[in-house]
C-alpha cells in the first residue's frame, strides 16, 4: 500500500469515527427517532455490513469474537446513543475519548506497567482537563449525559482491551457486532414505550452503523498493519477535534472557553502519555489498533 493511500485511507477512517458522533446527535436532536432504536439499527446495519464485507474480502477465516466483548460493544453503543440525547457533538467526542484512554492507561498501570516523568505530567494534566471540564458552572455539560459517554467510554476501553487474540480483525468485529445485534433485542423490549421509528432518524442510524462503523473499521484495520502503534493512537487524537469542527459547521453548535481548555489539557495530556510509551506497550493507549487482534 502506497504512502498517499496509507494517508488517504486515515484521514477516511478519523473521519468516519468522528462521523458517529455527528450522525448520532443529528438524529437524537433534529428528528424523532429515540435512542434505543438509533442503537439497535446503528449495530444491525454495522452488523450486516461487515458480514458482507467478510464474507466477500476475507481470506483469513480465523476469529470470530465473542459474547464479552459483544456485550462492551453493545453497552458502548447504548450509553453512546443515550448520552448524545444531552451532549454536543464535541463534549461528547472528547469525553469519550478521554475515557477509552484512561481505562486502556488504568489497565496498564494494573498490570504492571510504570509512568516515567512526561507520561506523569501527561496522565494528570489529561485528568484534570476531564474534571475542569464537568465541573459545576453554566458552561459546564450535562450531569446525566456526561456520566452515559464515561461510561461508553470506559466500554469501548474494556473491548480494546480484550483486542490481544488472533485471527482477522475485520471477520473478528463482524462476529461482536452480530453478537451485540441481539442485545439490542433485550434494549428495544424495554425502551418499547419510546419506540419511534423515525425515518430520517432511521437513515441517520443505518449510516452510522453501515458507513461510519462498519465501513470505518474496516477502511482502518486495512491501513493499521502499516502504522506503528504509537502512529496509530496520535492519529486517533485527530477524531475529539474533527467531530468538534462538524458540529460546528453541521449543527452550528458553540465552542466555549472551558471546552477549549480541557480540550487542549485532555489532548495534549495523552499525547503526552502515549509519545512516551515503549514499543510494545504502546497498544494499551490505543483504541483502535488493539480491537484489531479481537480473539
Amino acid at each position: 500500500m502506497t504512502t498517499v493511500r496509507i494517508a488517504a485511507f486515515t484521514l477516511l477512517a478519523m473521519i468516519a469515527f468522528a462521523g458517529n458522533s455527528i450522525l448520532c446527535r443529528i438524529a437524537l436532536k433534529e428528528t424523532g427517532i429515540d435512542a434505543a432504536s438509533f442503537t439497535s439499527i446503528r449495530l444491525i446495519s454495522g452488523a450486516l455490513v461487515l458480514w458482507a464485507i467478510t464474507a466477500l474480502l476475507c481470506r483469513d477465516r480465523a476469529g470470530r469474537g465473542n459474547w464479552l466483548s459483544a456485550f462492551a460493544l453493545f453497552a458502548y453503543a447504548a450509553a453512546f446513543s443515550f448520552a448524545y440525547i444531552s451532549l454536543t457533538a464535541a463534549t461528547g467526542a472528547l469525553l469519550l475519548f478521554g475515557a477509552v484512554q484512561a481505562t486502556m492507561i488504568g489497565h496498564g498501570l494494573w498490570t504492571g506497567e510504570r509512568l516515567h516523568g512526561q507520561q506523569i505530567v501527561g496522565l494528570i494534566l489529561g485528568l484534570g482537563g476531564l474534571a475542569g471540564l464537568l465541573l459545576p458552572g453554566l458552561s459546564a455539560p450535562p450531569l446525566i449525559g456526561s456520566v452515559l459517554m464515561l461510561v461508553a467510554g470506559v466500554a469501548w476501553g474494556v473491548y480494546s482491551i480484550r483486542g490481544k487474540g488472533t485471527g482477522d480483525p475485520t471477520r473478528v468485529t463482524s462476529g461482536n457486532f452480530l453478537r451485540a445485534s441481539l442485545f439490542t433485542v433485550l434494549l428495544s423490549v424495554l425502551a418499547i414505550s419510546d419506540y419511534n421509528p423515525d425515518l430520517a432518524g432511521v437513515g441517520y442510524a443505518v449510516a452510522s452503523g453501515a458507513i461510519a462503523s462498519g465501513l470505518g473499521y474496516a477502511i482502518w484495520y486495512s491501513v493499521v498493519p502499516a502504522l506503528k502503534a504509537t502512529n496509530a493512537a496520535t492519529i486517533q487524537l485527530s477524531v475529539p477535534v474533527i467531530a468538534a469542527l462538524g458540529g460546528i459547521v453541521i449543527l452550528g453548535e458553540s465552542v466555549t472557553l472551558r471546552f477549549v481548555l480541557a480540550s487542549l489539557a485532555i489532548l495534549g495530556g495523552i499525547a503526552l502519555v502515549i509519545l512516551r510509551k515503549p514499543g510494545k506497550n504502546t497498544e494499551h493507549v490505543s483504541p483502535l489498533s488493539t480491537i484489531t487482534r479481537q480473539d
